[in-house]
């Protein structure tokens, strides 16, 4: 009876040697705003959620994880961000963020220092970024909304980070795709959206 014994642990030992390693997932963690956290929608209505089974049908291995705030601004994205990598430790992290800034006309090298940080943090937790960029209405000055706009760029190139022009392209031009405040994007919108944002992060996340 022990001589059997024996030799079923030895066979359990060996099929679990050749069995495969076991490989989570990765994450895509996405820091932003309402644009991104579904503002006046239903839910799994926005680009976040609507990238989810697009990451399946590549197919790419990984979660999508929302942690976007309505209202939020890149001070104070800065601020979370920290708690969030420590939490999730993202494969890539998307950075949609800035837009709250300028509406309230905060000083643009000050957005631009909050979001330089925050693509260095996940930097350095290991993670690969995506910088989502966005333009102001030309009401807030010619010169602020060129200044704003440039910020993204200047910063995907200092920081080696991915860059998305503008999210809204496409959208922000369209009342017809817009909620009453003229604003926030529908439900309609949101395929535009993640097909502005898509090819950026697939080509990072496939990245070597």
């Amino acid at each position: 009876m022990r001589s059997v014994n024996i030799r079923a642990v030895l066979a359990a030992l060996l099929l679990g040697s050749c069995a495969p390693a076991y490989s989570a997932p990765k994450t895509v963690l996405v820091v932003g705003d309402s644009l991104s956290a579904e503002y006046g929608l239903s839910r799994g209505a926005g680009w976040v959620a609507l990238m989810a089974p697009r990451l399946k049908r590549d197919p790419i291995d990984a979660d999508v994880v929302n942690a976007s705030v309505s209202g939020e601004t890149t001070s104070g994205g800065r601020t979370r961000l920290p708690a969030l990598l420590a939490k999730y430790h993202p494969a890539l992290v998307v950075i949609e963020l800035g837009a709250n800034d300028g509406l309230r006309g905060l000083p643009v090298a000050a957005a631009e220092n909050n979001l330089r940080a925050m693509a260095a943090a996940a930097q350095q937790d290991g993670a690969k970024v995506v910088l989502v960029g966005m333009r102001m209405p030309p009401n807030y000055g010619r010169d602020y909304a060129d200044k704003f706009f440039a910020m993204y760029g200047t910063l995907s190139k200092q920081a080696k980070v991915a860059l998305v022009p503008f999210m809204l392209e496409g959208v922000a031009d369209k009342p017809q795709l817009l909620q009453a405040d003229g604003l926030h994007p529908l439900a309609a919108a949101h395929p535009t959206i993640l097909a502005n944002i898509w090819p950026t992060v697939e080509k990072t996340l496939k990245a070597r």
